[in-house]
């Protein structure tokens, strides 16, 4: 059952991936990607792993193409008009799908032959368990160094933005002294 369930969300992921390439506008070729995404985290789930399901969810399909969307909705793009200088680029195109389909094959077939080996920590590689112990444990220097970077960024954003916003006093002072 959960073979047919992979299969099924895998050919649904392909099929909104053609359809993200296929259409010309761009806000049906974003819902289109949202479709693959949320299609990935399913077929996270069926491999059980919850954990980079919901990351999947959460930041791709929800963050990232919401920013994606409104970008798209801001640019207001008008109807696209045909590139005919690029049309060497199709058939390059279709031989890099043809080599990609190849070793999609190729893993699929190495994978099916191979011989199944278990895991040394059972059934909870994926799951947020696993993964909490071993970014506090085994990887807490490289946590905690991100954590502070993300913060001197977001401060440094802060800090750009303000003086921005805010005019310069010592200029507008200046220039009026100079001007009497």
């Amino acid at each position: 059952m959960v073979n047919v369930l992979f299969f099924v969300l895998a050919g649904l992921a392909i099929a909104c991936a053609v359809s993200c390439v296929y259409h010309k506008n761009p806000l049906y070729s974003a819902i289109s990607l949202i479709g693959v995404l949320l299609s990935l985290a399913c077929i996270y789930l069926t491999l059980a792993a919850p954990f980079i399901a919901i990351v999947q969810i959460l930041v791709y399909a929800g963050a990232i193409m919401v920013l994606v969307v409104f970008v798209i909705m801001l640019l207001n793009l008008d109807e696209d008009k045909p590139l005919t200088r690029l049309r060497y680029l199709y058939p390059i195109g279709g031989a890099l799908g043809v080599v990609l389909l190849a070793q999609t094959l190729f893993v699929f077939y190495a994978v099916t032959k191979a011989p199944h080996q278990a895991s040394e920590q059972g059934n909870v590689i994926g799951q947020t368990m696993s993964i909490g112990t071993a970014m506090y444990t085994e990887y807490l220097l490289p946590v905690e160094i991100v954590g502070v970077l993300l913060l001197m960024a977001i401060v440094g954003a802060m800090i750009m933005s303000r003086r921005m916003r805010e005019p310069n006093l010592e200029l507008v002072e200046g220039s009026k002294e100079d001007g009497e």
